[in-house]
């Protein structure tokens, strides 16, 4: 008898795992929102440099007919080829024999122009306030504003190779209640930073904030929940994190304000973490970490929400201790992020999840963070790559429950690599197909996501899931953070940014083969259970994806 049938004992369908799912879930819709903020904060509008003429800006001048305002233009900004002032440069002079012509340069010669000298002028039609306009984030300091979201994502991996320890240590749900509060707190004083680098390391907390609610979350979710109901659950959240992809666009168009549109999606995080004292700890990890006790009192808890309070008599902390005596002793010691590479199967695991996460987050981020430059209304864009998610997630599911975790996974990141690569040789004026590509490249990198954080949890044992599944989140953060500084290549040679993407997620799909499949298996507790069933060595067979009601070697099967 293992934790699975206690889990049996004390109800495995009830309201507890109803209320303990959902409440688990909200918090996800609001931080998926915090993940594609940058589109919305950090947007450039429409801008040229700002022009003076006897101490007054142009915009200011008593001219009150704008074919006379565009003429004023000419005078002093140089024209693009579309005809409209230059968004970086200014003359360094005023052109005044422009002046009522159509000529954009004298006598045959390019006036000398120079950098913008009194600031920028900026379009507030669609965005009243964003980080590009409060500190001039354009021309020269263009990359200042992808460093920020660089830095939210170093936050992110600050907090996958810190907080998976520390949950290991000290406990999910601790772990998780801090991670609520630190990000509400630093999402409020973001909001009203007063200085660039004081946002940004606001932006930082925020991302190691969010780091650990998605580490705790999925943790205390998978360590709950019986194995047939490990996949449902893990959509659920998944899908949550698409409903707040599908709000994002709407409460942004609404709050075009970015100081506004930060509060308003961080002051929600109070309430989660005042409701959030509710969830009970994870007793798998109690009973882990010698505190058979306070376990025997969550499942006698959850058993009485599950109204099998009379089941529940017959488990004492002794009971509890017998029949999980070979897990508890497997369990006794320290582990460390080393153990993810002492053993060959989890080094192997760890070695091929490791590049999965860089490749998934990495083409990930390359395609949803500069959304300005597919050329289409912002909102509706982040609606259409919100909305792909459902679609994708659903086939996923099903291959998933009938295929296996490995071939989801592998399929998701090889499907998505190559319509990736097809897009860059699509034509800019089929704007549609370009779109269409990039958005089921989205959405195959949305199911691999799904794919791997249920994975990942049924790959670890207990005693280093979240070691493991940190480990994990820190490689996708690496991948996060090198995203954006790979588009700034796509000045020089457009089509680099989107092969290194399309690349990556090929060569890692390939690399997902080499995990084994966890389809209707129960979570091992120790990396014990985990080599003896899928020891490096064994004939190839014990590898293969079973088939659905196959026997699979040396797993106990899950009825």
């Amino acid at each position: 008898m293992g934790f699975t049938d206690i889990l049996e004992k004390v109800g495995t369908e009830g309201r507890f795992y109803i209320i303990h799912i959902v409440l688990l879930a909200i918090p996800i819709a609001i931080m998926a929102t915090h993940n594609l903020l940058q589109n919305f904060v950090a947007a450039v509008p429409d801008h040229r440099c700002r022009v003076r003429l006897g101490g007054a800006d142009l915009r200011y001048l008593n001219v009150t007919e704008e074919p006379l305002r565009k003429e004023l233009f000419r005078v002093f900004l140089p024209m693009d080829r579309e005809g409209r002032p230059d968004k970086c440069r200014m003359y360094t002079s005023p052109q005044w024999h422009l002046l009522g012509t159509n000529e954009t340069q004298g006598n045959g010669s390019q006036p000398d122009t120079q950098e913008c000298t009194d600031g920028w002028v900026y379009d507030h039609s669609q965005f009243t306030m964003t980080i590009v306009t409060e500190w001039d984030l354009v021309c020269n300091r263009k990359s200042l504003r992808h460093m920020a979201q660089s830095l939210y994502m170093a936050g992110f991996l600050v907090g996958s190779v810190t907080l998976g320890r520390f949950s290991d240590r000290y406990g999910r749900r601790t772990v998780l209640l801090s991670s609520h509060l630190l990000l509400a707190v630093s999402g409020t004083c973001g909001a009203f930073s007063s200085s660039f680098p004081l946002y940004c390391f606001w932006r930082v907390l925020s991302g190691i904030a969010v780091s650990g609610i998605i580490l705790n979350t999925v943790c205390l979710g998978i360590e709950w929940i019986p194995t047939k109901f490990r996949l449902r659950a893990t959509m659920f959240y998944n899908y949550f994190y698409t409903l707040g992809q599908l709000i994002l666009p709407g409460i942004a168009y609404g709050i075009q304000d970015g100081r506004l549109l930060f509060l308003v999606l961080s002051v929600p995080f109070y309430v989660f973490f005042l409701y959030s004292w509710w969830t009970p700890e994870s007793a798998r990890w109690l009973m882990m970490n010698d505190k058979a006790d306070v376990a025997l009192k969550q499942l006698k808890r959850v058993a009485r929400i599950n109204g099998k309070k009379e089941e529940a008599e017959e488990i004492t902390a002794a009971f509890l201790k017998s029949n999980m005596e070979a897990e508890l002793k497997s369990s006794t010691g320290t582990y460390n992020t080393l153990d993810l590479f002492k053993t060959p199967t989890v080094r192997r695991i760890t070695f091929c999840t490791m590049s999965i996460w860089f490749s998934m987050s990495f083409s990930y981020y390359g395609l949803a963070m500069d959304l300005q430059g597919f050329g289409v209304n912002i909102y509706l864009i982040q609606l259409i790559f919100g909305a792909i998610d459902i679609p994708a997630k659903l086939v996923g599911v099903w291959t998933m429950s009938y295929v296996g975790r490995r071939f989801t996974q592998s399929a998701s990141l090889i499907l998505a690599g190559l319509v990736i690569l097809i897009n860059i040789f699509i034509p800019k004026d089929l704007q549609v197909l370009s779109v269409t590509l990039a958005v089921i490249g989205k959405g195959s990198l949305a199911a691999s996501f799904a794919c791997g954080y249920l994975y990942v949890s049924e790959m670890y044992p207990t005693v280093i899931r979240q070691t493991g599944i940190g480990l994990a989140n820190t490689m996708a953060r690496v991948g996060a953070i090198v995203a954006p500084m790979v588009k700034l290549s796509g000045g020089y040679l457009p089509f680099v940014p989107m092969s290194i993407y399309g690349g990556m997620a090929i060569l890692s799909g390939v690399s997902a083969f080499g995990l084994p499949e966890t389809l209707n298996t129960q979570l091992p507790d120790t990396v014990e259970d985990v080599e003896s069933r899928w020891r490096l060595g064994k004939a190839p067979k014990a590898d293969v994806i079973p088939e659905p009601g196959a026997q699979i070697p040396l797993v106990e099967q899950v009825p």
